[in-house]
């Protein structure tokens, strides 16, 4: 054997080497637990029938790789024989039996701890029918779920290990927050369905627990003597490290708030490379569980602000710098982030208008351009960084009045001053829902014991038609709908204060909007995902926006639904607590509300109401439809609605009119 030949022998197998160990760097292998038949195998247009597979997913990464190093504390996680981190997620795939049969697109929903919910928005599902009209199936979509969250007790999960500080255990102050609605006496220290990080010692007296009044309002500091972790059962306290019990009591609208010390971190932004390398692996590996050319990411809330903050730390390129997703629609995600990448985060805390206060969540940057922060100097884009790695997917925003009111969702599209429409990319797109909550109204109208009815506003079938724009504008370069959100400069964005809303009797307009603070949680928390402030130090407030409103009272621009754009009430994209719990002038979470006009002229000028009863707008039933149907073949017309969802809006339109007709008939 001559020189050459052995020098290109040890060539070759160290490039095999350097091969297997990059492979080893992604999705090591997929156990499938279970295979069933979806919808008792009933066959779906030309795709045919379907089929759902359960498993687990192993992954490895590298700690050292340029694209794994903003996973906190990652480097500081075992690692196997081969310098990697082995972790791995639970799956849940639904899939075209042939999938030759399939359009080659898998839709991967971000589970909202665990869950599974793209079935309701798209297949108008319900329950633990996932089937529905089958419309996601018709079209030949895969359907995808992996679990990233760590520590949901329930659905799809994910398992990552423990930090260490070299083998020594790491431990670091948390903090939870807790609102009620009526006297409590002990509340789990998590935050919807989660689970809660234990403190290191029950009896320590430095742990603390404040209440307050008022959201920026002084922390009054509860003595030790008074709650221990706990909670009240039938057979009375038992000590649990997961709950806190308070002896006089919560009070209802009370702000109260708990610090204290707990141990052994996961590496919780493992959630993320989770998502980024089983997307890879579908799009890139040929492989016998899920194989597709291209995917959409869908998160909805929760899952939304994942979306934001996957894209923002530059997960769109798996490790050997491919694009990962082609299309995302982050809905209902307003302006957030979210606590999914730093040491001791809790994925399920959030901020809404009066709960969960001051977390990572609406943090700058809020919008995709790059924005110097004038009060921090920090200048940055939430796309920055994928537009330099070359992988910036078609994204769309979707959100409904709710997000504006409740969850800033302003801040996305205007200037840090406020002053100005912020730009968009040619490569986005910003849609919302005037007169929609952060989810689609049930019918009819239900209060849940808020201070008014909540709205309605199904807008389920306009997102049945974005996403097939977004699909189209991926696989085929057809551009989508034009971006329909309120703007400054034409007037349909506002100030809260300058809202010209009517003076409808018994409705009480908002004192309050959600806000978004500049906020300090140590000099660490950016570039290290170090939270060393306990609760953090509050700075001054961005400037939250919020859409002008017509006549009625309803928000001006935006995807009207026909039932919004031909209206029988006023929708609104907010809902007050009651009196009886507490902080009344304080807004609800993910509601809004539904003001129903008065049914002749008459009745409206006995009560002074200045909006037009519903006989004043239609002059018959029939009136009514042909307006309905007008509106809906504008939608149709301009993409934001389907042909064949037009049947069923039209029902839904009668049905409210005879729910109207009926609560008249009833006076």
């Amino acid at each position: 054997m001559t020189t050459r030949t052995r020098l290109a022998i040890v060539a070759n197998v160290c490039l095999l080497l350097l091969m297997t160990a990059s492979a080893l760097a992604k999705v090591v292998r997929i156990d499938i637990a279970s295979k069933s038949e979806f919808a008792g195998g009933k066959e779906f247009g030309t795709v045919g029938s379907y089929e759902v597979l359960t498993g687990t997913v192993y992954f490895t990464v590298d700690p050292k790789d340029a694209h794994n190093i903003r996973i906190v504390d990652l480097d500081k996680a075992p690692a196997n024989a081969r310098g990697l981190v082995e972790f791995s997620s639970d799956i849940y795939i639904i899939r075209p039996k042939d999938a030759s049969r399939g359009n080659g697109c898998a839709i991967v929903e971000i589970p909202n701890r665990g869950g599974r919910a793209m079935s309701r928005y798209f297949n108008e599902a319900s329950g633990r029918d996932e089937a529905g009209d089958g419309f996601l199936m018709r079209n030949g979509f895969t359907l995808v779920w992996v679990g990233w969250q760590f520590d949901t007790p329930n659905g799809l999960r994910l398992k990552a290990p423990i930090a260490t500080d070299n083998g020594k255990t790491i431990t670091g102050w948390v903090r939870s927050d807790f609102v009620f609605s009526e006297r409590t006496q002990s509340v789990p220290l998590g935050h919807r369905a989660q689970n809660a990080q234990p403190p290191i010692d029950p009896e320590a007296q430095d742990y603390r627990l404040t209440v307050r009044d008022t959201v920026l309002g002084e922390r009054r500091l509860i003595p030790r003597s008074q709650w221990k972790f706990g909670k009240l059962t039938n057979e009375g306290f038992v000590a649990d490290p997961t709950f806190v019990y308070l002896t006089p009591g919560f009070e209802a609208g009370k702000i109260y708030e708990i610090v204290y010390r707990t141990q052994n971190p996961t590496v919780v932004g493992l959630g993320l490379a989770a998502v980024r390398d089983l997307v890879s692996y579908a799009k890139y590996e040929p492989n016998q569980v899920v194989s597709v050319r291209r995917a959409l990411g869908f998160g909805i809330s929760q899952s939304g602000r994942y979306l934001r903050h996957f894209l923002y730390q530059g997960f769109n390129a798996d490790e050997r710098s491919r694009q990962v997703f082609d299309g995302i629609n982050a809905h209902v995600a307003g302006g957030g982030h979210g606590s999914f990448n730093h040491r001791f985060a809790e994925p399920s805390k959030d901020a809404s208008p009066f709960s969960t206060f001051f977390f990572p969540t609406d943090i700058f940057p809020f919008t995709d351009v790059e924005q110097t922060d004038p009060d921090t100097g920090i200048r940055e884009g939430l796309l920055t960084a994928t537009q330099k790695q070359g992988v910036l997917p078609k994204i769309f925003y979707t959100n409904s009045s709710y997000e504006y009111w409740g969850r800033a969702a302003a801040l996305i599209h205007t200037s840090v001053d406020g002053n100005s429409d912020a730009p968009i990319l040619d490569s986005v797109r910003v849609y919302y829902f005037p007169g929609g909550q952060h989810g689609t109204g049930s019918f009819p109208p239900v209060d849940n014991g808020v201070t008014n009815l909540r709205t309605p506003v199904d807008y389920s079938w306009s997102m049945r038609a974005l996403l097939l724009a977004l699909d189209a504008w991926v696989r085929d370069g057809k551009a989508p709908p034009a971006s329909q959100y309120p703007r400054i400069a034409d007037g349909t964005l506002a100030l809260p204060r300058d809202v010209k809303f009517p003076k409808i009797p018994k409705v009480k307009f908002p004192m309050t909007v959600h806000g978004a603070w500049r906020v300090d949680y140590g000099p660490d928390f950016r570039t290290k995902g170090l939270v060393t402030k306990e609760p953090p130090l509050v700075g001054k407030p961005f400037l939250v926006m919020v859409p002008q409103v017509d006549a009625d009272g309803t928000d001006l621009g935006g995807i009207r639904m026909p039932e919004v754009a031909v209206p029988l009430a006023t929708y609104t994209g907010w809902n007050q607590r009651t009196a009886a719990m507490g902080a009344p002038d304080e807004l609800v979470d993910f509601a809004g509300s539904y003001l129903p006009f008065a049914a002749t002229k008459a009745d409206r000028e006995r009560v002074n109401d200045p909006r037009p009863s519903i006989e004043e707008r239609y002059s018959s039933k029939e009136s009514y439809l042909a307006k309905i149907k007008q509106a809906s073949a504008k939608l149709i017309e301009g993409r934001y609605l389907l042909p064949e969802d037009e049947p069923a809006i039209i029902k839904r339109a009668l049905d409210h009119w005879d729910y109207r007709a009926g609560k008249t008939a009833s006076r």
